[in-house]
């Protein structure tokens, strides 16, 4: 609330109707970004649901692979297996820009390779040890896809609280308030007008 000893000026007036259309300004913008963080999130949401369910049926695809080829080799040729990869997959991160929020790119290279790739070998194998490794390379390229689509819905979702917050604030505090100050000088000034008005009368009248 402004004080009611302050006097006002014309130019201080124009001030604050500059700020206000300044405020509304930046909470029309802000009210857009929001709208449009959330059109982005809702579409990466769709890819999700889907992706969910694709790593759901990959994650029971590989392990009954890998359920059969133990049944078949044993655990402990299934052990020794795994542990002849010799080079991991390749994982590069990356960021892009959606409406100002930076979120991953995840690009993975070698996590699906040909037979004479895998790094153990072929002859001393049956096609079940295949399969059990060709099910979890599958898995994991869903599940790489899941850590990019996830994470960007995180951050994504963190920038519409932080922009939820500012267009609340400019809505609710700093509008009013700003509203407040400029009906407060404009009455100020109305009232000093015609106390000016009434002064200059009574000069006039006694002149």
């Amino acid at each position: 609330m402004a004080s009611q000893n302050v006097t006002p000026t014309r130019s201080e007036l124009i001030n604050v109707k500059r700020r206000i259309a300044l405020s509304k300004s930046g909470y029309n913008l802000l009210k857009k970004k929001r709208d449009g963080l959330m059109f982005e999130i809702f579409a990466i949401l769709d890819k999700v649901k889907s992706l969910r369910n694709e790593l759901v049926a990959s994650y029971r695809v590989a392990q009954e692979a890998v359920d059969v080829a133990a049944a078949v080799e044993g655990s402990l040729v299934l052990r020794s297996i795994a542990n002849t990869v010799a080079n991991p997959p390749t994982v590069r991160l990356r960021e892009h820009n959606i409406m100002g929020v930076r979120v991953p790119k995840i690009e993975a290279e070698r996590v699906r390779r040909d037979l004479s790739e895998r790094g153990y070998g072929i002859l001393g194998t049956t096609p079940a040890i295949d399969e059990a490794v060709a099910g979890y390379e599958a898995l994991v390229e869903k599940i790489i896809q899941a850590a990019e689509l996830e994470t960007s819905i995180k951050r994504l979702l963190d920038e519409v609280e932080k922009t939820k917050r500012r267009v609340n604030a400019l809505e609710f505090k700093v509008l009013p308030e700003l509203e407040e100050v400029k009906n407060f000088i404009r009455l100020r000034l109305e009232e000093m007008e015609r106390e000016s008005l009434f002064t200059m009368k009574r000069i006039k009248a006694k002149a």
